[in-house]
């Protein structure tokens, strides 16, 4: 598997996958009828965005990356990572997830934060405290999941 930023021809391979994970209401906080004008904006605004490819050029996941806050606190990263669920389990998460860590350390930022991690989405609490995130806060009732109904939302953080 390669990562690499991803270029302007990457996203209709990335649209789909983004396209089904918003409109699931289960891991990210995007309007369920999220435009495709709209999700572009949200995932290729930052100042990286990342995707993990197979050998026979399938887009598997895509993140990205930048400054969580500005003035002050802009040594703060953020990110965000969604993994197609047609191929989960391959290991494209913890790839993308080793890649912004050392893309957010080789650009500068002395952590990174992740602000909204819905506690119901064990897969990636597990993953992100393995790559050494801790929970620093949880927000009661944070996050409306289609299925559990009210529950908490994490912000994570590590030092870089």
């Amino acid at each position: 598997m390669e990562i690499r930023e991803a270029t302007s021809a990457d996203w209709p391979r990335i649209w789909p996958f983004v396209r089904d994970i918003a409109r699931a209401g289960e891991t990210f906080s995007w309007p369920l009828d999220v435009t495709e004008e709209q999700a572009r904006t949200f995932w290729t605004g930052n100042e990286v965005t990342l995707v993990a490819v197979d050998a026979d050029g399938t887009i598997l996941g895509s993140a990205n990356a930048g400054a969580n806050h500005m003035g002050p606190a802009s040594h703060i990263a953020s990110a965000s990572f969604m993994v197609d669920p047609a191929h989960q389990g391959r290991g494209a998460g913890r790839a993308l997830g080793e890649a912004v860590l050392a893309w957010a350390r080789a650009a500068g930022y002395r952590a990174m934060q992740f602000n909204a991690v819905v506690s119901t989405n064990e897969r990636a609490v597990r993953l992100w405290r393995s790559l050494g995130m801790e929970v620093a806060a949880t927000l009661p009732e944070g996050f409306r999941h289609p299925v559990h109904g009210y529950v908490g939302l994490h912000v994570m953080y590590r030092l870089l």
